[in-house]
């Protein structure tokens, strides 16, 4: 099988060159353009959740000996979760190349959190089948970058936190309202306000809603402790 030019494209910003080029196009084709003669990527999105899993969980044991199951298990979790899949999917802009149905292009599908999540991860065991486990926690390690260093260890979250903080103080959980979106459909900027019923409120601004409320909410909490 012959790549097209978008998908060669998309491999070079994927760093793997594959030897079986079906299985990239497997990968990248959802289940709303699946027939009889053309898999969908489902079946790869399984095997991919599983090579996902086995190379994080061996990195944070890796990176910290003498970690507990207990704090090893919050961190997994923060780098394994479909937010976290579909922010590394738009890292390498791979809703520009997803293979969708009529109604799940009109429907937004290339940016669907889920299907770039589901699209990764397909991705992943695409790059294991045809090269092996090597290569898959290679592309996996790259891709996910700092994040596996970087990753919380507290099982807390800031939202989680500040909505604590909130409780305490008999007050409302905090509401979090988008103020604005820019940039590209492939590559978002979402800013977010924090806002508790009393009145004080903190924005932040990051490429997905999820990271934008969590900075949104950390900011907030740091004043109200400050002040505090």
């Amino acid at each position: 099988m012959k790549l097209s030019a978008e998908l060669r494209s998309f491999q070079d910003r994927l760093g793997h060159s594959f030897s079986k080029p079906d299985l990239l196009a497997q990968a990248v084709t959802h289940a709303s353009m699946s027939s009889a003669n053309r898999d969908d990527n489902q079946r790869l999105e399984f095997l991919g959740d599983r090579v996902l899993g086995l190379v994080m969980a061996e990195a944070l044991l890796a990176l910290d000996t003498g970690a507990t199951e207990g704090q090893l298990a919050p961190r997994f979790n923060a780098l394994v979760r479909k937010e976290t899949c579909a922010d590394v999917a738009r890292q390498i802009d791979l809703g520009a190349v997803l293979r969708l149905g009529r109604s799940e292009m009109l429907s937004g599908g290339r940016r669907k959190q889920a299907l770039l999540g589901d699209g990764i991860e397909a991705v992943i065991a695409a790059v294991f089948l045809d090269a092996g486990f090597d290569a898959a926690r290679n592309l996996i390690l790259r891709l996910w970058g700092p994040r596996v260093h970087e990753v919380e260890e507290d099982a807390r979250d800031a939202k989680t936190a500040l909505q604590e903080w909130a409780q305490a103080r008999g007050l409302k959980p905090p509401s979090y309202v988008e103020i604005s979106r820019s940039g590209p459909d492939h590559a978002p900027v979402f800013t977010i306000a924090a806002q508790l019923e009393n009145g004080e409120s903190q924005e932040a601004t990051a490429g997905s809603k999820r990271q934008a409320e969590q900075a949104a909410a950390s900011t907030l909490l740091a004043e109200l402790e400050k002040s505090t």
